[in-house]
């Protein structure tokens, strides 16, 4: 299997709203009324929202491919972009997803892995990231790749209030 890993540009809006919209629902649905599912996606894949965050010079989104098949895509966000401040000298992971169909490929590790390649460029000393309290596959993932609960915050899931755990890499 041959992997690739590239930037997301504003050409790529469509295939990232859809994208986003597949892993999310797929990876959250069983767990959430259809509502709430619905409004969150409303609100955040909308083309407006994803135009505005494709924007932001200190945000970059990341697709990963399998071969020729989109297999799923990252979130980054330095300084001021990240959603809590963690300090000048973190990279925030914001949204990593798989397609289910690629699970259990290692295409996580890949993403985890380039993330930590941008930080090192960047002069980062940690990168971090939210994960809901109830994602126990993904909360294994990332202790498995030497992530460390550090915090909590709280997650809108459309007007229902979730808790995220703040999971933390210090980089050598």
């Amino acid at each position: 299997m041959t992997i690739h890993i590239q930037a997301c540009t504003l050409s790529d809006l469509r295939l990232l709203q859809n994208i986003s919209i597949e892993t999310f629902r797929d990876t959250f649905q069983h767990q959430n009324s259809p509502d709430t599912m619905q409004a969150y996606l409303d609100r955040a894949f909308n083309d407006n929202q994803l135009e505005h965050e494709l924007r932001q010079p200190s945000s970059a989104f990341h697709l990963i491919y399998a071969d020729d098949d989109i297999a799923g895509y990252m979130k980054i966000n330095l300084d001021a972009a990240q959603t809590e401040n963690m300090g000048s000298d973190a990279l925030e992971i914001e949204r990593i997803y798989i397609r289910k169909q690629h699970h259990g490929q290692g295409l996580g590790k890949h993403l985890i892995h380039y993330a930590t390649d941008i930080a090192r460029a960047r002069g980062k000393a940690k990168i971090w990231l939210g994960v809901w309290e109830h994602n126990e596959r993904a909360i294994a993932f990332y202790k498995k790749m030497g992530f460390e609960q550090t915090g909590a915050h709280t997650f809108l899931m459309g007007d229902d209030e979730q808790l995220d755990l703040i999971m933390t890499k210090t980089l050598e």
